[in-house]
């Protein structure tokens, strides 16, 4: 029971994100949506494209669900209500954001966020294979990005004066608030994916403000280049 539950579950995010590309929802695309407003932190086009990826591993998470031997483990008995969860509100978010209920959407994402965390420990727990916690590092790691910039979103689509801070200040505190945490998980999780994910948005941050916010673009560069170092150097320090 708790398999095909997945399996509806993943079907459900599967054709809510079919029908935002295809219809699309509301008559407008997400990317259209997200680039009505001039939101530094936003990433390039191409970085979402990692969607395919998460989905991809998702997919073989489950796959990997079908031997009877493997049906049973913790790994998936003690994770399915999480995953559900995590996949009704994945759904939602897409659904509000298409209807322009963005302050709906960034209580949706911060639980949608929650969720995640949650089901991150419990995989973890479990001690899974690479290939199992692969698909809930990377997913975590890009709602985390997802969060702020959807909260930026919101706050700009409302006009906020941002305490009377400049955007610009505002863009490059959500860098360092994002290379901390990127920091922070890599040494207190000891995981190496969750770092790369804000690597592959740092680049597409900065090659998207490149021809108006070149300095941006290069601190976000190179914040990259520091995460990616660390999490490398880390990673040796820790076997040796």
């Amino acid at each position: 029971m708790k398999l095909i539950l997945n399996l509806l579950a993943f079907a459900l995010v599967i054709v809510m994100n079919t029908l935002a590309v295809t219809l699309p929802l509301n008559n407008q695309s997400t990317g259209e949506i997200s680039d009505r407003l001039d939101i530094m932190i936003t990433p390039a086009g191409y970085v979402f494209s990692i969607w395919s990826l998460i989905y991809l591993l998702i997919g073989i998470w489950i796959i990997r669900q079908f031997p009877k031997d493997r049906r049973n483990l913790p790994l998936y008995q003690e994770t399915s209500g999480l995953f559900i969860l995590s996949s009704l509100l994945n759904s939602a978010w897409i659904f509000v954001w298409h209807y322009n209920y963005f302050l709906v959407s960034v209580f949706i994402m911060l639980g949608l966020l929650s969720t995640l965390i949650a089901l991150y420990r419990r995989v973890k727990r479990t001690g899974p294979s690479l290939l199992d916690r692969a698909p809930f590092s990377i997913y975590l790691g890009w709602i985390s990005i997802a969060t702020i910039v959807n909260i930026t979103y919101y706050l700009t689509d409302i006009g906020w004066d941002g305490f009377g801070i400049s955007g610009l200040v505002w863009a490059y505190l959500g860098l360092f608030v994002a290379t901390v945490l990127a920091f922070w998980f890599r040494i207190g999780q000891h995981d190496m994916l969750y770092p790369l994910v804000f690597v592959w948005a740092f680049i597409g941050i900065g090659v998207k403000n490149m021809a108006e916010h070149s300095t941006y673009s290069y601190t976000a560069y190179a914040l990259a280049f520091i995460i990616l170092i660390f999490d490398l150097v880390y990673k040796r320090t820790r076997q040796s």
